[in-house]
């Protein structure tokens, strides 16, 4: 570790007094994970909807897409770690620079599965790559005189650049009608290649006191997994929590093409378009309705705007049941933002989402912490990454095709001309042509529903509203399969998966209170 000066209680007391504790590094590498954030929260917004509405990725496909990326960006930092030390947080940084911008530019050029899939691997290595440096180098430039400001400096600057980073993506992409997704990958490239400067001219290698190694990363790494199997009660929460993240990270992957399909955003879109002609431009689409991505972004702001307070009222609260509680109020807040059709009442749910997050991860982390030995904190933190392997990739091999089965729009309008208004097999091939010359970038069933509307407007059917303007067709159209098909169901599928994990929360706490509440350091954690 660096070498500090012993802390003094001006130090502790003061603002100041801890900003002037912290070492050079921590605003070096604070200052590089705003940029790397910048680009990789960019794309994490748009990606599923690019891979959707540009690329025409079915399900199954873009579930193997994510799911590898998730696998990737959760294991190899376990792995990896272990070069870092040899060879040097520089020279690693600059690696995963290297490897993150030939991903984003490929994936400004992907045609299809194939180029998108190499893109998504190269993301996720180079992510993967840049994780263990920066995290170490944050921790190795703080102390205890200001570990816990310093924590939550860095873990504003995250949120800033989960805030500001889908709202310049979404700008950058265009609309249905002038689509430019491939500036919003450029973009993340740029980003990422500016940090060349301050990891080249600010960052000071950390120094550190290693051991000498007798194994390699690859054989610490099975070790770690040895050590872990053979603590059955922290392997036993992490597999607990997995089922938590397996819903959990569906708000980002999932939830963005649902809103795009099955959700009226033009309530959303009204306030947006009453700020002013560039807003209106930029972040709504043709129909003046507002983009999914921006919907999404609700979570990073109420993060940035509460997380303060809300980390102050359950400062105090056992962990296990601080994690049980923000876990409750996360799922409902999912359930919700799946089960409704208004893009006003999506955005409260989300809301709900975003106040059981700030209650739950860093809760979990603190959890971590407390059972771990004072020997093996950095190798109980790697364990932190299994959960969200697990849940994150396991959550798109899963979900993504069961949303292709259960709620995808495009597959229940040409069930419902077929089997409803008894469309031929030469109209829906004409339909299906028209569907194949729309714009890049459009929504590939927008034919289907046009004629779904067309064809109930004709026979007079209640269903469809009447009198509706030529831009709100569609909509119509939408609302008439929402009520018939109820795509809304695979949410509270996914839900089920989180709650089982709310009751396995229940039983662990419930069975650590019988066989005591302390940690294995003493510490009161229930």
């Amino acid at each position: 570790m660096v070498e500090q000066a012993p802390p003094s209680s001006e130090d502790r007391k003061t603002l100041m007094g801890q900003v002037r504790t912290m070492g050079w590094n921590f605003w070096a590498c604070s200052l590089i994970e705003g940029f790397e954030r910048l680009a990789f929260f960019g794309v994490s917004a748009i990606r599923s909807l690019y891979m959707k509405n540009t690329l025409d990725i079915k399900g199954g496909a873009r579930g193997s897409i994510l799911g590898i990326w998730a696998l990737l960006q959760c294991i190899v930092p376990m792995i990896s770690s272990g070069y870092t030390d040899a060879y040097g947080y520089r020279i690693s940084m600059v690696i995963a620079f290297l490897i993150n911008i030939m991903g984003y530019s490929l994936m400004a050029n992907s045609s299809g599965f194939g180029s998108m899939f190499l893109a998504a691997c190269l993301v996720g290595l180079g992510t993967a790559i840049f994780k263990p440096p920066i995290q170490t180098s944050v921790a190795t430039s703080l102390d205890e005189r200001n570990s816990e400001l310093g924590v939550g400096i860095f873990y504003w600057v995250i949120n800033i650049g989960g805030a500001l980073a889908p709202m310049i993506a979404s700008a950058l992409r265009g609309n249905d009608l002038s689509s430019t997704w491939h500036y919003a990958f450029y973009a993340a490239a740029i980003f990422t290649a500016i940090n060349f400067l301050p990891a080249t001219f600010l960052f000071r290698e950390p120094k550190i006191l290693r051991a000498p190694h007798e194994k390699s990363p690859l054989q610490d790494f099975a070790s770690m997994m040895l050590t872990l199997w053979n603590d059955r009660r922290l392997l036993s929460f992490l597999l607990v929590i997995s089922g938590f993240w397996f819903m959990f990270m569906q708000l980002w992957d999932l939830l963005p093409i649902a809103v795009d399909e099955w959700v009226d955003t033009r309530d959303v879109g009204a306030i947006i378009g009453s700020l002013g002609g560039w807003w209106e431009a930029t972040f709504l689409d043709s129909t003046g309705a507002a983009k999914a991505e921006l919907l999404i972004n609700i979570d990073a702001i109420v993060i940035i705007l509460f997380v303060v307070p809300l980390s102050a009222m359950f400062s105090r609260v056992p962990t296990t049941m601080a994690l049980f509680f923000g876990m409750v109020i996360t799922t409902m807040g999912f359930m919700g933002a799946g089960v409704c059709n208004s893009g006003a009442t999506v955005s409260l749910a989300i809301f709900v989402f975003a106040m059981g997050e700030m209650i739950c991860s860093p809760k979990f982390t603190e959890f971590i912490n407390v059972v771990a030995p004072p020997d093996k904190k950095a190798l109980y933190m790697r364990y932190s990454n299994i959960p969200f392997a697990l849940g994150w990739a396991g959550g798109n091999f899963v979900s993504q095709p069961l949303y292709g089965r259960l709620s995808g729009r495009d597959r229940f309008a040409r069930r419902y001309l077929e089997e409803q208004l008894k469309v031929s097999a030469a109209e829906m091939k004409t339909l299906e042509t028209a569907a194949h010359m729309l714009p890049i970038g459009a929504k590939p069933d927008g034919p289907l529903l046009d004629a779904i509307y067309d064809k109930l407007a004709l026979a007079g059917n209640p269903l469809v509203y009447k009198g509706t303007e030529s831009v709100g067709k569609r909509y119509a159209a939408t609302a008439v399969l929402w009520n018939v098909y109820r795509p809304w169901k695979i949410w509270p599928v996914l839900g089920a998966v989180g709650l089982i994990s709310l009751i396995g929360m229940l039983l662990f706490h419930r069975v650590r209170n019988k066989t005591g509440s302390r940690g294995y350091r003493g510490e009161e954690i229930l």
